[in-house]
């Protein structure tokens, strides 16, 4: 039971995050109409979650993140930070590894929305 089963991202503009993420992971986007904001359905190779508009102003800039930070694992770093960076996204804590388990790193979405990524690499920081 007690396991992540599913993540919500809120965005200022809707598609544009849509359109980064779908760039970025690949993700699937499903319009959902029962909500009475606009929703999409997240849909990954292993889990769910939502894409929503924002209901309340950005925190600004400077501050902690205001939310349940989720960190996405990938097949190789690297490539999946150049993909973030050419799509918009910027670095809010460079890559660092947990040695003996994986590189690490913080991004921030179209939306200054903060997620993490990480490759599984036994070697890293070593």
């Amino acid at each position: 039971m007690n396991t992540l089963a599913y993540f919500e991202i809120q965005a200022t503009d809707v598609q544009k995050a849509k359109a980064f993420y779908e760039a970025v992971f690949g993700w699937n986007f499903v319009k959902e109409e029962f909500f009475p904001i606009e929703y999409y359905r997240i849909e990954t190779e292993n889990m769910f979650g939502g894409l929503l508009q924002r209901p309340a102003d950005v925190p600004p800039m400077g501050y902690g993140t205001n939310a349940f930070t989720c960190s996405m694992m990938v097949e190789t770093f690297d490539y999946t930070a150049e993909k973030i960076l050419s799509n918009g996204g910027r670095v809010a804590m460079a890559k660092f590894s947990v040695p003996g388990r994986c590189w690490q790193g913080y991004f921030l979405d179209t939306d200054n929305n903060t997620f993490g990524i990480f490759e599984v690499n036994e070697n890293a920081g070593k």
